[in-house]
């Protein structure tokens, strides 16, 4: 028999997310209220790691450092995806061996894409 849940057993958690919202509330309306107020022209100018900024921000640049960017990340959760695959590899036998290979698979395919597509040239 399943134990049945109900809606008191949930106070706690709600208790700590109202406190855990009323003290950003509180400390943001705080610091607001209570910091100093001296604008200055160097505090209101732009800050970029040190280095004077120089021309226009909006400059636009090569879409490839994104796509990189995604795909590293992409196949990077992948990869975690197997983690949880391998510690239970002995209980899951030949099902999990059967769906890993698709899983493999399918990445494998979606890393011919990219390879076909030219997508890694810097060129």
């Amino acid at each position: 028999m399943q134990a049945q849940s109900s809606a008191i057993d949930f106070l706690p958690i709600i208790f700590q997310v109202i406190v855990a919202l009323g003290f950003v509330v509180t400390t943001l309306v705080a610091t607001h209220f209570l910091g100093p107020k001296r604008k200055t022209s160097d505090k209101l100018e732009t800050f970029e790691a040190g280095i004077k900024s120089v021309g226009n921000a909006r400059q636009p640049f090569s879409i490839k450092y994104f796509v990189v960017a995604i795909l590293f990340v992409l196949f990077d959760v992948e990869v975690i995806f197997m983690y949880p695959w391998a510690v239970n590899f002995r209980t899951l036998r030949m099902d999990g061996m059967i769906e890993m290979f698709i899983f493999m698979g399918t990445l494998l395919l979606g890393f011919i894409y990219v390879i076909k597509k030219k997508v890694l040239d810097w060129n």
